[in-house]
């Protein structure tokens, strides 16, 4: 019986033969992959590769370095071109707040503790530096909206041995409100840090934010309104976004941030 064969897909519309050319696949060149160069015969596990060649090493311990060309390799008897490996950026070994980064780990379900800050801009900068670290913690960072009736609600969270409470304070200097507040507060379970700039902004090193320096707000006139009206940023909404937007690590800040919120999370996981 005489077999029939199936021509279909294999002439043109005129009657010429239609070529087909076969995929050459890729193949990452990863140590220990073996390969022939048909050209010379010799054939070796890979060793080495970088942007001008591979080394193959063969059973006998010789080395040869072959370039890397398209289809120029035999790999598990087929032609295959060989690639450089992508590589998986590593994780970084340090977290944005310069501690060691804990690999894999699940959030730690929250602390009765709680660290508590002026707004939400210095939450979301706190969280931005040192999200990580309170996470493995286990600790809540809450914007109280100003400190206009601190005792008041440091009595409503009711502190204790398990219940530690951490306050961050902008403008905490030497007669100012906000350092009478504090010391009105203040006890073995309550802990109230801070820094002498009017606003957290301040605490961002004007550098960060391409300037020299923070401008001079005349009293009276809102910090961040008057720093958005110097520097032409819009409104502090906008000021905000380019602000925060633009710290990225624990050396972004300055020095009296940094250890106010390091005394706090070292105070509230005690």
């Amino acid at each position: 019986m005489t077999r029939a064969h199936d021509y279909r897909g294999a002439f043109a519309a005129d009657g010429t033969r239609i070529r087909t050319r076969k995929q050459i696949p890729e193949v990452p060149a990863e140590p220990g992959l073996v390969v022939e160069d048909p050209a010379s015969g010799f054939c070796g596990a890979v060793v080495g590769i970088d942007g001008h060649g591979v080394t193959l090493e063969d059973r006998h311990g010789g080395k040869r370095v072959f370039p890397l060309r398209p289809a120029a390799f035999l790999y598990e008897g087929a032609p295959a071109t060989l690639v450089i490996p992508k590589r998986t950026p590593a994780a970084p070994t340090r977290s944005a707040s310069g501690s060691v980064r804990v690999q894999g780990h699940t959030a730690r379900t929250a602390r009765a503790a709680r660290i508590w800050v002026e707004g939400l801009h210095d939450a979301e900068l706190v969280e931005r530096v040192w999200g990580h670290d309170l996470r493995v913690e286990g600790i809540v960072v809450e914007p109280m909206h100003g400190m206009d009736d601190l005792a008041a609600a440091v009595a409503e969270f009711e502190p204790g041995p398990q219940r530690h409470l951490g306050v961050l304070v902008d403008h905490l200097v030497e007669g100012s409100k906000e350092t009478r507040a504090a010391a009105a507060v203040a006890g073995p379970h309550v802990l109230v840090t801070g820094h002498p700039y009017v606003d957290v902004w301040q605490a961002v090193k004007p550098s960060v934010v391409g300037i020299r320096q923070w401008p001079q707000v005349p009293r009276g006139t809102d910090w961040k309104t008057g720093v958005c009206r110097a520097l032409g940023w819009g409104e502090p909404a906008d000021g905000a976004r380019r602000v925060l937007g633009a710290v990225r690590t624990y050396k972004d800040l300055e020095t009296p941030l940094i250890g106010a919120v390091e005394q706090l999370i070292d105070f509230v996981t005690t």
